[in-house]
């Protein structure tokens, strides 16, 4: 998600405010007052947001708003001149599996009645993001906003950082307020165990996004060396909110990036839709080939009409996006502007190039400007308005086997509202979306570790809770 619309709300370029919680509260109150729209996990008006943002809910960075609106990846040229064949297949993320394979989907959604949200950690500070590193080790590495990694070993957090990189992410603008900017994105590289490669998203501390990747330390595995960043991408934000944020590795083993159209409301710069801009856009590159990474060669403009990394497009704002660890189906969840908050479904083998609609359409509703003729858009597989909920939290396909009720089920939910539904595909290829769980958190995050157990991440309280039967 983008962090300007709740301290970690994904969407919009105004904000609404969160539960009442001291550490937030003053920003809580600017938000309702600016009615401001959200980027990440931060707040959303209680009325709909003007698709300007107000100045009282974030003030975008005037040296910010002078950069040019396409951004300059830092390895454009080299990276778009060095297309890569699909990489080996010992390098797919997916960890071989350890017993049989999992069964198929269920046939429709679970009654929720059985299941609770049972509290799994404690004790973690602006928690946006969980999982495991593909090791098999059972820990848990929770990603802070404020720029730290952390390891759970056993319910209990480490006391050392993994990785503490403060320094040179976003800082809070407020006591305890970080907007859409800090530490936002994690993925471990798949061969993780033998290489120790991991790769970041983050803020600098000139608002504008870096990718970049960090080494486990030689002579301390629960560490990860600050030193050994490596830079591979730096994009140019001209506001503060709607930065994406998440990374992942995909089935073919490359590496997907998620950026926001690069904020305010109403994306005035048209990013979503522009193929000369990584803004509004999932990136999609080889980190195993190249001098910092290579262009996978069946991206959609390896030859031209647009920048190489781009993998998709038309995207307001995929704070959280993930893979169906099993089939490698990609859910996309897109924060909305005014009105509506969107799931998006990509099947495995779909081919780059696909137009998830921003700003033409809002969800399934015509938002700004008509699409040119013959321009295909792909419809979103479930939508929901504003009202309780603000902005959409992706989330992750249960794929566990203490979960055989939910395999195959797509659990998302809503920053501000704290409601949890389940997605699932018939197998006629109709959706069955459902409302599930009323948490009252405010979820920034879902998560899976190596085992697949599901979790969720409550931001204003900093615990992490995992999907369990009574």
């Amino acid at each position: 998600m983008s962090l300007s619309e709740n301290p970690f709300n994904p969407r919009r370029g105004l904000q609404r405010p969160i539960l009442a919680v001291a550490i937030l509260a003053a920003f809580l109150a600017a938000a309702l007052a600016a009615c401001s729209s959200p980027a990440g996990p931060a707040f959303t008006p209680t009325s709909p947001p003007t698709t300007i943002p107000s100045p009282t809910a974030f003030q975008p960075d005037p040296a910010a708003a002078e950069q040019p609106t396409a951004t300059e990846p830092a390895t454009a040229e080299p990276a778009a001149a060095t297309p890569s064949e699909p990489p080996a297949v010992e390098a797919s993320p997916t960890p071989e599996p350890t017993s049989a394979p999992l069964p198929p989907r269920v046939s429709s959604l679970p009654d929720p009645g059985g299941y609770a949200w049972e509290l799994a950690l404690q004790g973690s500070q602006y928690p946006v993001f969980v999982t495991g590193a593909g090791d098999q080790s059972g820990d848990l590495y929770i990603l802070q906003q404020s720029g730290q990694i952390r390891i759970a070993r056993q319910g209990q957090l480490l006391e050392t950082p993994f990785l503490e990189i403060s320094d040179r992410t976003s800082g809070a603008t407020r006591p305890g307020y970080y907007g859409e900017r800090g530490l936002l994105g994690l993925a471990f590289h798949p061969l993780y165990s033998q290489n120790g490669f991991l790769y970041v998203n983050y803020t600098n501390r000139d608002g504008n996004t870096v990718i970049a990747r960090f080494q486990r330390s030689a002579a301390n595995p629960d560490l990860a060396d600050p030193g050994s960043e490596l830079r591979l991408l730096q994009v140019t934000q001209p506001f503060p909110n709607h930065n994406g944020g998440m990374l992942a590795f995909g089935p073919d083993g490359y590496l997907y990036i998620g950026l926001g159209d690069g904020g305010s409301g109403g994306d005035p710069q048209d990013n979503g839709q522009s193929t000369n801009t990584l803004l509004g856009k999932i990136l999609r590159i080889d980190v195993n080939q190249g001098e910092l990474y290579a262009v996978p060669a069946d991206n959609p403009y390896t030859a031209g009409g647009g920048l190489s990394e781009v993998w998709a497009l038309g995207l307001r704002n995929p704070w959280r996006f993930s893979f169906d660890r099993l089939t490698g189906d990609l859910f996309i969840a897109d924060v909305g502007q005014n009105q509506w908050e969107e799931i998006n479904f990509l099947p495995a083998g779909t081919p780059g190039g696909a137009n998830l609609g921003w700003r033409y359409r809002e969800a399934l509703h015509e938002f700004q400007g008509q699409p040119p003729a013959g321009l295909s858009l792909v419809d979103p597989v479930a939508e929901y308005g504003h009202g309780p909920g603000c902005s959409v939290t992706g989330g992750v396909v249960a794929r566990s086997a203490n979960l055989p009720a939910w395999e195959g089920v797509y659990l998302y939910g809503d920053y501000c509202s704290g409601q949890v539904w389940g997605l699932l595909q018939s197998p006629d290829g109709a959706w069955q979306n459902q409302l599930l769980f009323e948490t009252g958190m405010n979820i920034t995050s879902f998560g899976s570790d190596d085992a697949g157990e599901v979790y969720l991440l409550d931001y204003s309280g900093g615990n992490i809770y995992r999907l369990a039967q009574k």
